[in-house]
């Protein structure tokens, strides 16, 4: 075979090469000698290798995890980041934390579901031909406070004349509205019995922390009073969504919770058990596709930050009214302001003689444009207080004192 092995590379060899062939061939046969020498000191040599790149391994392992990061010069690195440091620092979103504190879908339906409520409100409304006629609504709401105020959509309770609050366990009871904020649609009404204990009351959360794909439990009142605490499940499938509602464009959480009518007013809660969200909406595409897993809430945050406002009673001054602008103050040959269409029997307005016809020009010695004006000054008044209203007319201004009440 030595022989075989040493005639083909003396074959490869060029003639010119002729004469240092015997020194080619005695180079290679002395390195297959090499590889058939003893068999003991090789396995003895590579046995001593890898002992040694184990025990590199595992030095480095244990100077990596216990001893570098104890280093000062070594903490600053990015590998202490994910290493070293791993104990208190904080790499990349993770959910461990949360995943603690999540509660199931029954734990926050008993925890939750006692201070949600529906909302049974009646209305009267203009049919034209047919005249005036009652009409009943349902909504959903949850108790916030001890004091039994409860927070729900202003369109629940739009035009109510009288409000029922209907308990999870079916019992009813007298409400009222407090205050609402018609542009983000949101409103506080409360009960109105004091013989009634509140069962519960909702913690409200942090609609700013959160994340698209949380999950999310909603909790109403979807198609009536039969269907009074209904439960669905689902994610918050986008945030900040601009969403046209009767005419206004409102800023939304989206989910795919089933969100129904009767839903409006009640909550949208987190795996904590938490408030942050006031269902609203349904995605109606009508008269195009139909579109399911689709809804929207209000963020809780939004609430919040009018919560003081919205504690406060509406004052009123017992008017109905229309805004006479510059166009039409040219044409009628009347001042800008508000102009008196009705004065509501037995108000306020009525007792302070304010008449049909006049033209309301200051009110608590501001200039009166819109009805946001007066709203603003009504804004920074309570029950009971007395306000300076310049109104014109036949010709002439005339100063009235006007008391606000609920």
């Amino acid at each position: 075979m030595d022989n075989n092995f040493d005639e083909r590379e003396y074959s490869t060899v060029s003639q010119n090469n002729r004469d240092t062939i015997p020194e080619v061939s005695n180079k290679i046969v002395l390195a297959n000698n090499r590889r058939r020498g003893s068999g003991f000191s090789g396995k003895f040599v590579i046995l001593i290798v890898i002992i040694c790149v184990l025990c590199s391994s595992i030095l480095g392992s244990l100077f990596t995890l216990y001893i570098a990061p104890n280093f000062s010069f070594f903490q600053g690195t990015p590998l202490y980041s994910q290493i070293g440091g791993y104990k208190t620092q904080y790499v990349g979103p993770t959910y461990f934390e949360d995943e603690k504190d999540s509660l199931t879908v029954t734990e926050i339906v008993n925890r939750v579901g006692p201070a949600v409520v529906g909302v049974s409100t009646k209305s009267i409304v203009d049919r034209g031909f047919f005249g005036l006629q009652q009409q009943e609504g349902i909504g959903s709401g949850f108790i916030i406070n001890e004091e039994g105020h409860i927070l729900t959509n202003y369109h629940v309770i739009e035009g109510a004349q009288t409000v029922k609050i209907i308990f999870y366990d079916g019992t009813e009871t007298d409400g009222k509205v407090i205050n609402y904020d018609e542009l983000n649609d949101i409103a506080l009404i409360k009960l109105t019995d004091s013989t009634v204990t509140v069962p519960a009351t909702v913690s409200l959360g942090d609609s700013d922390e959160l994340l698209v794909g949380e999950s999310v439990v909603a909790i109403g009142s979807p198609l009536g009073k039969e269907f009074i605490g209904t439960t669905t499940k689902g994610i918050v499938s986008a945030l900040d969504r601009d969403v046209p509602i009767n005419g206004k464009t409102l800023k939304l959480l989206q989910t795919d919770t089933a969100i129904n009518p009767g839903n409006s007013g009640g909550p949208l809660i987190n795996s904590r058990g938490e408030v942050i969200g006031i269902n609203t909406a349904k995605y109606d595409n009508t008269g195009t596709t139909s579109v399911e897993g689709i809804g929207f809430a209000i963020p809780i945050n939004q609430a919040k930050q009018k919560l003081d406002e919205l504690s406060k009673p509406i004052l009123r001054i017992g008017i109905r009214g229309r805004v006479i602008d510059q166009s039409m103050s040219s044409n009628l040959n009347l001042p800008e302001g508000i102009y008196v269409v009705e004065v509501e029997s037995f108000s306020n307005a009525e007792k302070a003689g304010i008449k049909s016809g006049d033209v309301i020009l200051k009110f608590g010695g501001n200039d009166v444009k819109t009805f946001d004006d007066i709203n603003s000054v009504k804004a920074n008044h309570n029950v009971g207080d007395t306000i300076k209203v310049v109104v014109y007319r036949n010709g002439s201004n005339q100063e009235i004192d006007l008391v606000l009440n609920e």
